[in-house]
């Protein structure tokens, strides 16, 4: 590596560079998850079927994580605001791609580039924040961006499908599409954070890969993705398994986002007051409840208190152990926090696809008492490895 800059630590975050980074994570994570709720409404006017429109939504997943660890290496090598200028911009024209499309196929390719462009977003924000605050603060910052991605995620499980049943489903992709034209255009006035810089294009993977830390973290990342993203896939089915309309059941799965959010202030106010352990432990507890209460009854109300618990297990659980992410490899952060990015979605991969076939046969409760189990592990390693850590 060449000689060390000033102190990254040093520099500041102003409240408008959080803005823009909040304001990015918001619709990198709109434009996500707006898909799921438009599928019916689609297939039909494009005249696919609903398994061909559904490779929108898989293309766009797959895309996004597979461009996870390019876009840290970018970050690394040309810089963080340049790589959110250029990933926003081919966002943009893919998401306004999207609203044209005029058949299937075109559908399709234009997810699997937005996807992989918005990408860069959620990844470079948060390595924003670990270039520019302390790391005994960072997660306070860090509370404010998960904040604003639990409002993207919240906000499309609810207005896309409305918005499609009443105006068009065109309208839900071209609105993220011209949300990120004009941040690529508005972060030409966030200021590049100091690095230290990579003599060699993998030098930044080399880095990240001969730390331990950085593979134990991971580890964390591929349970917690299937804890706590891949179970929560089946709330909105369990719940419409029993009747419930799926205007209805998204409404309760979009109280995930609220309880991230409400949590996420709290984190805010607690961080330098509770250690990072104990930040840990009420995570966890929070989400082995939400999981075994929604074992023990699907109901309406049970869930709403379950995706309540699991939004506050996230805000808690999932920032802090973001947060010890972003400090482990600070001479290749981005790749760092791109590879704790790729383990998560994995995980959350993985236990989508390793349950689809019970929860096809309606048997959701011995689902989430499975996920209340390995909450156990999680936060266990979790909180053992963070306190060890120094």
């Amino acid at each position: 590596m060449t000689t060390a800059l000033p102190s990254p630590a040093a520099t500041h975050l102003s409240p408008s560079a959080l803005r823009l980074l909040r304001t990015a994570g918001f619709v990198s994570n709109f434009d996500r998850f707006c898909i799921a709720p438009m599928l019916v409404l689609i297939g039909p006017q494009l005249g696919a079927p609903l398994p061909v429109v559904a490779l929108a939504a898989g293309g766009y997943y797959l895309a996004y994580g597979l461009m996870q660890p390019v876009w840290g290496l970018v970050s690394d090598l040309r810089g963080r605001v340049w790589a959110m200028r250029v990933s926003l911009g081919g966002a943009a024209v893919a998401a306004l791609g999207s609203a044209a499309a005029c058949n299937a196929p075109v559908l399709i390719g234009a997810r699997m580039v937005a996807g992989g462009c918005f990408a860069a977003a959620i990844a470079a924000s948060l390595t924003y924040v670990g270039d520019t605050v302390p790391a005994a603060v960072r997660q306070r910052p860090l509370s404010e961006l998960m904040t604003a991605f639990a409002l993207g995620t919240a906000t499309a499980s609810v207005a896309a499908g409305a918005l499609a049943h009443w105006l068009s489903w065109r309208l839900v992709f071209a609105v993220p599409g011209l949300l990120a034209a004009g941040l690529a255009v508005r972060l030409r006035r966030l200021p590049e954070p100091e690095r230290e810089r990579p003599r060699t294009p993998l030098a930044p993977f080399r880095l990240v890969l001969r730390s331990g830390w950085q593979w134990f973290v991971m580890a964390v990342a591929l349970l917690e993705g299937a804890v706590l993203l891949g179970f929560l896939t089946y709330l909105a089915p369990a719940l419409e398994a029993r009747g419930v309309p799926v205007p209805l059941a998204g409404a309760v799965v979009a109280l995930y986002g609220v309880g991230s959010m409400a949590a996420a202030r709290l984190v805010t106010r607690l961080v330098g007051r509770w250690t990072p352990v104990r930040l840990i432990v009420v995570g966890g507890v929070q989400t082995g409840a939400a999981h075994l209460l929604a074992g023990w009854s699907q109901s309406v109300p049970a869930l709403v208190v379950a995706a309540l618990l699991l939004g506050g297990g996230w805000s808690f659980l999932h920032s802090t152990v973001q947060s010890w992410a972003t400090a482990l490899v600070p001479a290749a952060r981005a790749t760092g926090v791109a590879m704790f990015g790729v383990a998560l979605y994995v995980g959350s991969a993985l236990a989508t696809g390793l349950a689809a076939s019970t929860a096809d046969h309606h048997a959701y409760r011995p689902l989430f008492w499975l996920a209340a189990v390995l909450t156990v592990p999680l936060t266990v390693a979790a909180a053992a490895g963070r306190a060890r850590y120094r």
